[in-house]
């Protein structure tokens, strides 16, 4: 199959060949996620559980902040108000599964990126995959970036405001381990992919789906996108969606800039051939 050359390939050979790849995706997500299952008891006490201590660095910082500037805030707390509690017969145990499976699955995401990248370069031209070697890198790098993100500033936010928030002193908040896990998975995910932005648009303009003048005539749509966005992954106040939307605009632009690039050398090219 390896040796077949790109222009003989049938639709079913292209479809094995997608089926190999993916193959070797789970295979490696497989391996992470058996060894992060392994290390599990580690990974929920160092990280899973972290921002649930009023010592996590973000905590610490906006208290300072908040202290700097002679502000009241929940950040300054002794401790989160939230109690973890299981309530099914398999729930720690999925918690465990879906962990090691996220785990598995970031931990991956360069060899992942990676054999996409085999699938989808042969189809390239030389000239073009010269010039996307930086890809996997480039890729991988937003992607942790986001993960960090959202690891660092959606989760502890969203976590502080929820765990504070309260309708009545005659309710206490103790919240199913399942819930914890799906906020702390849905902002890191969620980050991780919204932070690939610039590389969407990169093949999005190749394709001839976007320009940069698209991107520029839509900017104002953009900003009611990113804002809802915002409001989906962090929770419903003010400054929470302004810290996360920043990143998000500031991704936007640098999609214009890359789209701009994009077309430039198309054009060259076109003139080369005529």
């Amino acid at each position: 199959m390896a040796n077949k050359n790109i222009n003989e390939m049938s639709f079913l050979d292209h479809l094995e060949d997608l089926r190999w790849h993916l193959i070797r995706i789970c295979l490696s997500i497989v391996i992470v996620a058996t060894l992060a299952f392994i290390f599990s008891r580690f990974i929920f006490k160092e990280i899973i559980f972290a921002p649930l201590d009023m010592s996590f660095p973000t905590y610490d910082f906006l208290c300072k902040t908040a202290t700097y500037i002679n502000f009241d805030t929940t950040f300054c707390n002794d401790k989160i108000p939230l109690i973890l509690q299981n309530r099914t017969m398999a729930g720690q145990f999925s918690a465990d599964i879906w962990t090691a499976i996220l785990g598995g699955f970031i931990i991956s995401f360069p060899y992942v990126i990676y054999e996409l990248w085999k699938f989808i370069s042969p189809g390239l031209h030389s000239n073009e995959r010269k010039h996307s070697r930086g890809f996997i890198i480039i890729s991988s790098l937003l992607f942790f970036l986001g993960v960090l993100f959202g690891y660092y500033i959606v989760t502890p936010l969203s976590i502080n405001f929820l765990a504070n928030y309260s309708i009545a002193d005659l309710v206490d908040n103790q919240i199913d381990i399942s819930s914890y896990i799906a906020l702390v998975r849905s902002s890191v995910l969620a980050s991780g992919l919204i932070f690939e932005l610039p590389i969407i648009v990169y093949f999005l303009t190749k394709i001839g789906l976007v320009t940069p003048k698209f991107l520029k005539t839509y900017r104002k749509y953009a900003l009611v996108i990113v804002l809802v966005l915002s409001a989906i992954i962090t929770p419903p106040d003010i400054a929470s969606q302004v810290i996360v939307a920043i990143p998000i605009l500031v991704l936007y632009q640098v999609s214009i800039y890359i789209s701009k690039i994009v077309v430039r050398n198309q054009k060259k090219k076109e003139k080369q051939y005529v």
